[in-house]
């Protein structure tokens, strides 16, 4: 009771109109008072937070709403998050914390004044529709070379040539190589499904594993393997999308199998088909039970890290002929969505059920009012920004929580499917076109602040874009373009 009091005479003299820093949010109390306040530390059960007049209060957690455990469970320091954003580089798919979201500020983001200037250019690279990362001043992707495949390492100064690995596997490969300082290794996987482990130094072979050979593995459709592998710890997680392998754990530094998800017996629904998808896992703390999560080709699945188990699966949004998008985490949801004519998109509020996990659908979507083809979609604050629509990128915005749309559908600045990026307060937008475009990321108006024609032309420009040092990144088949976007 003492500390009930203590909470209700906080949020009664607190006014939250005098916390407006960004910092602060509007928190409530199981009793419904709120106060504006920012969270500056979490100790077991309980929050320490601080109010604008800039008093600290300790509470138990329990005493706030469900909707504050939320956002506790997925709060970190923001030295922290500074740290995780950045000390590691763009060091894998969609970035440190594979959501598409960089921590640079201090860019030019009103390209209408100041266009983007080209710093370099370079080519080489092959076929592909890889994406970058980056550690330690070097760039990394994939490629196909005369019908095989290349991970390519690139000076980040001039993408001039560092070292190249010709690897296992045939078919111009989509994978994003994972970078591993600890290990020392590139890991990437080539079209066809091999997976290769290389030295970041010269690039010379570790070790390697066939997910159609060594698993039994295949793709739920045509356009072969996509996924960017996670490194969690000393294990290194990959779908090679066999029945008793959907998942799978490997010792990250010899290729030694850990575990692998069977799913054999398992009823994933009837939406969707057997394999692999296109996406890549995350890893998910909801209701504090750490778990991978992935879009297969029957949806999304929950796996346990310690043997692989299937710990929840959910059938709705997927499609018979290409689940792509990496889903989004945040606290106890994950949001995922799939294009086509049969996807679609919902948020599952996930939680405890006895040694398992239930997935709660808070909402759904069909394909013909809300779907990501292709492209991704981005987390900022409350709201998910993505573009929406079969082979197209309208800028769209909804509320993550409600699901109600606040903005979109528009055109916007290029045309067909755009992929995106997260920094400074604005999405990235590349369009299928060759169109580069920057929006505000403001959930209460669609703000176009200028674009560019990208200086190349090389099929679909669908490979994502990559923002690191006041960089713009931008990989397109064979070459390799670098901009200036510092302000």
């Amino acid at each position: 009771m003492k500390k009930l009091h203590l909470l209700a005479a906080i949020c009664a003299f607190a006014s939250f109109a005098n916390a407006q820093d960004s910092e602060f949010r509007k928190l409530t109390s199981t009793d419904g008072k709120t106060i504006g306040a920012k969270v500056v530390k979490i100790e077991g059960a309980n929050v320490t937070i601080e109010r604008a007049d800039g008093k600290q209060f300790t509470i138990p957690g329990s005493k706030f709403s469900d909707a504050d455990k939320d956002y506790f469970r997925a709060w970190k320091p923001a030295e922290a998050a500074a740290s995780a954003a950045t000390s590691s580089d763009w060091f894998q798919w969609r970035g440190p914390n594979r959501d598409g979201v960089s921590a640079e500020t201090g860019l030019n983001t009103d390209w209408d004044a100041k266009e983007p200037e080209l710093l370099w250019r370079t080519s080489g690279l092959n076929g592909g529709m890889s994406s970058l990362s980056i550690y330690d001043g070097k760039l990394f992707t994939m490629g196909e070379r005369d019908g095989g495949t290349i991970i390519h390492c690139r000076n980040i100064e001039d993408g001039a040539e560092v070292w190249t690995a010709s690897v296992a596997g045939k078919g111009s490969p989509n994978c994003t190589p994972t970078v591993d300082p600890a290990a020392g290794l590139v890991y990437g996987v080539s079209r066809d499904g091999e997976l290769s482990a290389v030295k970041i130094d010269d690039g010379s072979l570790a070790w390697s594993k066939s997910y159609s050979g060594d698993f039994g593995g295949k793709m739920m459709s045509q356009w072969g393997f996509s996924e960017s592998p996670l490194i969690d710890g000393e294990h290194l997680i990959c779908t090679p999308g066999a029945p008793d392998a959907l998942l799978a754990a490997l010792n990250k530094t010899t290729g030694e199998v850990i575990w692998k998800t069977n799913v054999a017996e398992a009823d994933l629904g009837s939406a969707g088909k057997d394999g692999a998808g296109y996406g890549s896992v995350v890893i998910s703390n909801a209701d504090d039970v750490k778990h991978y999560i992935q879009l297969v080709g029957r949806g999304l699945v929950g796996v346990s890290p310690e043997d692989g188990s299937l710990m929840w699966n959910y059938n709705r949004i997927a499609n018979g002929t290409a689940n792509v998008p990496t889903p989004i985490i945040s606290g106890d949801y994950v949001f995922g969505s799939t294009g086509y004519g049969d996807g679609g998109s919902a948020l599952l509020k996930l939680s405890k059920s006895g040694s398992k996990m239930s997935a709660k659908e808070e909402y759904y979507y069909n394909a013909k009012e809300l779907q990501n083809h292709h492209g991704g979609m981005i987390l900022v604050g409350d709201h998910i920004y993505l573009g929406e629509g079969h082979n197209n990128g309208f800028p769209q915005c909804i509320e993550l929580k409600s699901g109600e749309i606040k903005w979109g559908k528009q055109r916007g600045a290029g045309s067909e499917s755009a992929a995106i990026a997260y920094a400074d307060g604005h999405i990235f937008f590349r369009y299928q076109d060759h169109t580069m475009a920057v929006v505000e990321a403001n959930p209460s108006e669609y703000k176009l602040k200028g674009s560019f024609k990208i200086g190349s032309s090389n099929k679909q420009s669908w490979p994502h874009p990559v923002i690191q040092d006041g960089k713009l990144y931008l990989r397109d088949q064979d070459e390799l373009l670098c901009y200036d976007i510092s302000g």
